[in-house]
């Protein structure tokens, strides 16, 4: 940590700083210049915080130079991390696609979204069975019987599941149901105890980034779960809240490369919630994956004109397909593979 003294400020003042720091155990570095004193904090800085010192007098400000999440960062790792979900891996050379219907509805439905899923050449499926609704009015998912839906018609095709825990009291019933993917959605992304939970548990993570989280907030939501002794973490870029009503959140493709850049965590998109509507989905796809994504989470109904929630955002069968067929030519161009 770096603390820079205040113009005029005294020997005594300076002294209170370096006391605080050999409180701390650390050692400290006092480099006078013509115009300021700046104070370095020499070991483990994530003892200290920035208010231990900027509320000290004499103090301008203090600022960190270690980044906070340790267990996440590509400073600990710095080679790329694979994250395998029954032997299918995220973060190498392959680029994976999780398709599925937003919630799980009934069998038939999930019978055919399966089979749609595994022809387009998926090699997960996703399917709500519970449900995060703005309104308390909305469908809210089927529960454990959804459970049992996703299970059934995904094993008949041997995909691997994707769904999401909102109650920390149902990790056992996922647990139970052996979720392969467990994922934390934008409204959870900071609820520290769900977060603690599943980094207790040996299942993947899809950790989604919250509708107005910073990078450094998402990064420390990982850290949470990682320190819990669970490293088989997945960012998922969704979107972030912005001020333009013509499409349903702004997909930050810059945080692609940002995150690239400062884990060593793989990193998929979901370009159908970004957009929310399906003609947008193609072209967001297409971005993500020139960004550098390990990924996609699609949003495919079997009859999206049926779908018992966001319908607007959801692709056929036949447009998974096509799309499908377009990102395998782009990930060749990329060096990768679909």
């Amino acid at each position: 940590m770096i603390i820079v003294m205040a113009p005029g400020a005294s020997e005594q003042q300076l002294a209170g700083v370096v006391d605080k720091i050999r409180t701390a155990g650390l050692t400290e570095h006092v480099s006078r210049g013509t115009e300021r004193t700046i104070v370095g904090a020499v070991g483990d800085e994530r003892a200290l915080t920035s208010d231990m010192f900027e509320l000290m007098p004499g103090v301008e400000r203090a600022m960190r130079v270690v980044k906070e999440y340790r267990i996440v960062s590509r400073e600990s790792h710095p080679q790329n991390s694979v994250v395998s979900v029954r032997g299918v891996p995220f973060g190498g050379r392959a680029l994976q696609l999780i398709a599925g219907p937003c919630s799980v509805e009934t069998p038939q439905q999930m019978a055919e979204a399966a089979a749609a899923v595994a022809a387009a050449g998926c090699r997960l499926m996703r399917g709500g069975a519970f449900k995060p609704r703005s309104s308390p009015y909305s469908f809210q998912g089927l529960g454990v019987e959804g459970l049992e839906y996703l299970q059934s018609a995904a094993r008949e095709h041997g995909l691997p599941v994707v769904t999401e825990l909102m109650d920390v009291r149902m990790l056992d019933t996922f647990l139970e149901y052996d979720v392969d993917v467990i994922q934390i959605g934008a409204r959870n992304m900071q609820n520290f105890d769900l977060l603690k939970e599943v980094g207790r548990v040996n299942k993947p993570v899809v950790l989604k980034r919250g509708l107005s989280a910073t990078v450094n907030e998402w990064l420390m939501a990982a850290e949470y779960i990682a320190a819990g002794g669970n490293h088989n973490i997945i960012f998922c870029e969704r979107g972030v809240r912005g001020f333009e009503p013509a499409y349903r959140n702004m997909l930050d493709v810059t945080a692609i490369p940002v995150l690239k850049k400062e884990t060593h965590l793989p990193v998929i998109v979901d370009p159908s919630h970004a957009g929310g509507k399906a003609w947008l989905v193609p072209a967001l796809a297409r971005a993500a994956i020139a960004a550098g994504a390990d990924g996609l989470m699609i949003e495919m109904h079997p009859h999206p004109c049926e779908a018992w929630c966001d319908a607007d955002q959801a692709l056929t069968p036949e447009e998974l397909t096509t799309l499908t067929a377009e990102l395998r030519i782009l990930a060749e161009a990329l060096g990768r593979t679909l």
